[in-house]
């Protein structure tokens, strides 16, 4: 991948922004990343910051006042392609037809805004749940709703693997990606990895400072030179080391994680040891030649392949495929809230690319059909 791409000239609008993972994966793809729309104020000025470009606002998208902002913040601006990430907690199912239940009004933002901008194309991400919530019925209520619009919508047959396309994690999210009727039907970017050549915890942030002795600060020097290829696309736009700042745990919480092995958990642990987290991710530490668990928002049930502590924001972050010049603000909860939310860029970089030819083949469709509406002299 290379970290910026030449521009398209397609222009994106991001709902449910967040941090801007998706945004992040389409700018490097070579997209025009318009606006991000969210109502978490620090991931909007995380957003804010990274996206120099892009225009940023914090609104309530279950109401029509958020569409008024979003429409003046575009201006006379073309949208191509929409993008969001809505939570579907609530979700309700009236019939199999569409989803224009009042209560789904986070789902109900994406199909007001496809309506209202009549983008070429469109991709909303979610967990793999979304497949099998009412027994597939709610997965069906949103293609209908598309395609009731005009849209031709392919969903993920299985859930992305981000490890698969070169994220050192093995977290899954499941797409719908629409394209405009006219354009046929959109196929899934085939996997670029595969176990055999997954990236490595090892060889995402083995080069980062142990952070053992001190916490670190904000922001530092790096203490030696990439060690694999994945790190060096990772600094290869930065300078400096931000966000590594680690945590300061109890006496107790130490000697509990000193004795989880390497790529063990709470299973692994002496009887009447660790007995305040017993779930399947509880004192889980990673394994230096594997890539790592889900990235959560909580940062606590998760511990560094050799270092006695949890990861650090920009280890997590380099897990998600961040590149090291994205700087998360706000407050450290906020920053663990804000990568664990995020999509991997990785990941909807290679989607976003394979936008790129349904999004040319309608413009060339444009093209001609301004020429036929060209007079003849």
């Amino acid at each position: 991948m290379n970290n910026y791409s030449i521009p398209n000239n397609f222009n994106v609008l991001d709902l449910f922004c967040g941090c801007g993972g998706l945004s992040q994966g389409f700018i490097q793809a070579g997209y025009n990343v318009l606006l991000g729309v969210d109502f978490d104020e620090a991931a909007l000025k995380t957003f804010k910051y990274n996206h120099t470009e892009s225009k940023a606002i914090k609104a309530d998208l279950s109401t029509d006042d958020a569409f008024t902002d979003i429409e003046i913040a575009l201006g006379s601006q073309k949208v191509d392609v929409i993008i969001a990430g809505p939570p579907c907690q609530g979700f309700s199912l009236t019939g199999s037809r569409d989803i224009n239940d009042t209560r789904n009004t986070l789902y109900l933002a994406v199909v007001k805004a496809v309506r209202k901008f009549e983008p070429k194309a469109f991709l909303i991400e979610n967990v793999p749940g979304m497949a099998t919530l009412y027994n597939g019925k709610v997965k069906e209520q949103i293609i209908n709703t598309f395609e009731d619009l005009g849209y031709n919508v392919t969903v993920t047959e299985k859930p992305l693997l981000a490890a698969d396309f070169g994220v050192p994690q093995m977290r899954r999210r499941m797409f719908f990606v629409g394209v405009q009727r006219e354009l046929g039907k959109f196929v899934m970017p085939e996997p670029t990895n595969s176990p055999e050549n997954y990236v490595t915890c090892e060889q995402a942030i083995s080069d980062l400072p142990s952070r053992e002795n001190d916490l670190g600060t904000e922001v530092d020097e790096y203490p030696v030179r990439p060690q694999s290829e994945y790190q060096k696309m990772m600094r290869a736009n930065s300078t400096k080391l931000h966000n590594h700042v680690a945590t300061k745990h109890t006496d107790y919480v130490k000697s509990v994680i000193i004795q989880v092995p390497e790529g063990g958990n709470y299973k692994d642990l002496p009887p009447g040891v660790g007995d305040s987290r017993k779930f399947n991710e509880a004192w889980t530490r990673y394994h230096s030649k594997k890539p790592s668990r889900t990235i959560d928002t909580g940062h606590r049930n998760h511990f560094h392949y050799k270092y006695n502590r949890v990861p650090t924001i920009r280890e997590n972050a380099r897990l998600q495929s961040f590149p090291d010049d994205f700087v998360f603000l706000g407050t450290r909860t906020q920053q663990n809230r804000q990568v664990g939310n995020a999509v991997p860029p990785l990941l909807t970089y290679n989607i976003g690319k394979q936008l790129i030819k349904y999004l040319k083949q309608a413009q060339e469709f444009e093209r001609l059909e301004d020429y036929q509406m060209i007079p003849n002299l």
